[in-house]
């Protein structure tokens, strides 16, 4: 099994807007299934942060390209290091939210990524979560599933992890109608740029989960692999 060559290493390909789930589930599907996992978003985010860190205007697509060539990027032990320093925390806020969907829209900081997200493809199998993970980076996914709920419904459960975190720190600050407002333009940002808009593969599986749990999403997932598996 390991001396697979990358194209034969399945993929799953779950994709979905912000606060959709889709980054717990994949994360649950690759423990259970002893996967790889691969949190695409999480790659913007960073981008965001650097250029940040750099004073570059997130709206600048050349510069921000030029800094996100720079970077040393290492996945370890669910955290996350930026040329050797740790920023697990710091690239989960609100604004490295915000900033992540404004870098994403631009095509040469995309073009930079792709094969930094390839090179997560490795035996025995992969569990990519995104924005065009089945439409742009792995086409030939195994599985792809476009996991996605009603805005209101996102917006829900972002503002309640917001207040599960404002319970040790009192300086956050938490509004319901942002957050929604704030997703809206998220979505119309990822569904209308030029570059890998955010669209449903035509053959992914739509996964609606207004009214699902994680574990029944994640089962929901596990039932098609294995579907597909014993094909």
């Amino acid at each position: 099994m390991h001396n697979l060559i990358p194209s034969a290493v399945p993929v799953i390909a779950i994709d979905g807007p912000s606060a959709s789930g889709k980054g717990t589930v994949a994360e649950l599907v690759a423990t259970q299934l002893g996967f790889h996992y691969l949190d695409s978003g999480a790659l913007y985010r960073i981008v965001a942060l650097a250029a940040k860190q750099q004073n570059i205007d997130w709206d600048n697509a050349f510069a921000v390209a030029e800094c996100a060539k720079t970077l040393s990027i290492e996945f370890k032990n669910s955290q996350v290091f930026l040329n050797g320093a740790d920023i697990s925390e710091a690239i989960r806020t609100e604004e490295m939210g915000k900033g992540a969907s404004r870098v994403a829209v631009h095509a040469p900081v995309r073009a930079v990524l792709v094969n930094l997200q390839h090179s997560f493809r490795t035996a025995p199998g992969l569990v990519a979560d995104g924005r065009d993970m089945g439409t742009v980076i792995f086409p030939d996914a195994a599985l792809k599933v476009f996991l996605t709920a009603a805005t209101e419904v996102r917006a829900q459960r972002r503002y309640q992890q917001l207040i599960n975190k404002k319970q040790t720190n009192d300086d956050l600050k938490v509004s319901y109608d942002d957050i929604l407002q704030d997703l809206r333009e998220r979505d119309a940002r990822d569904q209308a740029r030029a570059s890998a808009p955010l669209i449903k593969a035509n053959d992914a599986i739509l996964l609606e989960t207004d009214h699902l749990g994680i574990a029944q999403a994640v089962a929901h997932v596990m039932q098609n692999y294995q579907l597909i598996r014993n094909f």
